[in-house]
């Protein structure tokens, strides 16, 4: 059963992680998009180089194209569902804590709202 991918909507209508996504030039942007695409086949099961476990539920998908490296941050939630969150280009050897601090966020927010349905 593939899984279902979702991008994570802020209250303003802001998708951060389609935004980066679409902000990528042509090839990195399709390079971004097969990833998804082994994700949504693959889910839990999709280890590295293509995805790696960070922290507190978070995980990120590796993209790269030639010296330019990008990760999408995600989460799983419940019936086969996963949430993209946001997106950076990758500057130097560790994560960036930060970005890592915003897909928390995105998902304390994404949680609550959920349970209001």
């Amino acid at each position: 059963m593939e899984f279902e991918v979702e991008f994570f909507t802020k209250t303003n209508g802001e998708q951060p992680a389609k935004d980066f996504i679409l902000s990528l030039d042509k090839k990195m942007r399709a390079k971004v998009v097969d990833m998804i695409s082994l994700l949504q086949s693959n889910g839990y099961e999709l280890r590295e180089p293509y995805s790696k476990y960070l922290q507190d539920g978070i995980f990120e998908l590796r993209a790269k194209f030639g010296s330019d490296i990008t990760r999408v941050m995600y989460f799983f939630f419940v019936d086969q569902r996963i949430v993209l969150t946001n997106g950076f280009v990758k500057k130097t050897q560790a994560t960036s804590r930060r970005e890592i601090e915003r897909a928390k966020q995105y998902r304390a927010e994404f949680l609550r709202r959920e349970e209001r349905v």
